[in-house]
């Protein structure tokens, strides 16, 4: 598996933004040179990684290039897209919105689409994404980092039990262990104004007691939610588009913020996560912590 070369006018583009937000954010989960996405073949071992994630920023607008230089300026080995480039995910909105904001990260990028992005894909997120993952890019798909199963599902795509993705899930999930990391868009548990997710419980029950951390995007917020069937959700869909409210009695909300613009940040190694919801500004919002069975 190759790894797609960065542009000589991108790397100018990353300068110009680390210069702006390094000294903030340096100190946030350095890493390891990032392996290569493209191809989503098994990747070696490393002892630790580190992972930023966000959703909902590819409008072309200045808060979402302030989050994707916040995240270039940490110099992660994977960045998770979650979803969501608007504004309706041609590839137009590609070029324009997408790429002038996180696309000097694409070589290390792993993405999973969302209902802005899912009805073009065929213009927009598939093309766009071929030529940075050896052709071709998978609906759904599975990578190993630091002794973690990453793995990207598709919200927008059949789920059901009856579904391929479904079944590629329950023997993706055979060898038992909770040391997966699973990621899509609509979250199956949301105290936003998108509300919970019911077409995701097929997924979820799968997931139920062999994954330990379920990010996701959808909601124009922060949320972290306490465990549920064991699993901790993370909802990181303050990319710079717009802030959605969120309910604050919701007896299964642990930290919401909406009102900065950020991401999340993943610093993996074999059986342990540590998480910061950061803004763009340095702060770290919320931070924690949990561990996994092999």
């Amino acid at each position: 598996m190759s790894r797609p070369p960065t542009s000589a006018g991108r790397a100018l583009g990353v300068l110009v933004l680390l210069i702006a937000t390094a000294l903030a954010l340096a100190v946030v989960l350095g890493g390891s040179d990032p392996p290569a996405s493209g191809g989503l073949a098994r990747q070696p071992e490393a002892s630790q990684a580190s992972v930023w994630a966000v959703g909902d920023s590819a409008d072309g607008g200045e808060a979402s290039k302030a989050v994707g230089a916040m995240i270039a300026a940490a110099d992660p080995d994977h960045f998770l897209y979650l979803g969501d480039v608007y504004d309706d995910g041609t590839r137009e909105d590609f070029a324009n919105n997408y790429e002038p904001a996180f696309g000097a990260l694409d070589p290390i990028t792993l993405p999973t689409p969302g209902n802005h992005d899912w009805l073009n894909a065929a213009e927009g997120y598939d093309p766009y994404w071929a030529e940075h993952f050896d052709g071709s890019v998978p609906a759904y798909y599975s990578v190993e980092v630091a002794g973690w199963d990453l793995i990207s599902l598709n919200s927008e795509a059949p789920h059901d039990a009856e579904s391929e993705q479904w079944q590629w899930l329950r023997d993706e999930l055979e060898p038992g262990g909770t040391c997966r990391i699973a990621f899509w868009h609509r979250p199956r548990y949301s105290a936003g104004s998108h509300g919970d997710e019911s077409s995701i419980e097929p997924i979820w029950q799968l997931l139920a007691g062999r994954a330990t951390l379920a990010l996701n995007g959808h909601e124009h917020n922060m949320q972290r939610l306490r465990e549920i069937d064991g699993i901790t959700t993370l909802i990181s869909g303050a990319g710079g588009k717009s802030h959605y409210s969120v309910k604050l009695s919701d007896e299964r909300l642990a930290f919401a913020d909406t009102e900065n613009d950020g991401a999340l940040a993943l610093a993996l190694e074999p059986g342990s996560v540590r998480w910061r919801f950061m803004a763009v500004n340095g702060d770290v919002l919320d931070r924690g912590e949990a561990s996994c069975d092999p």
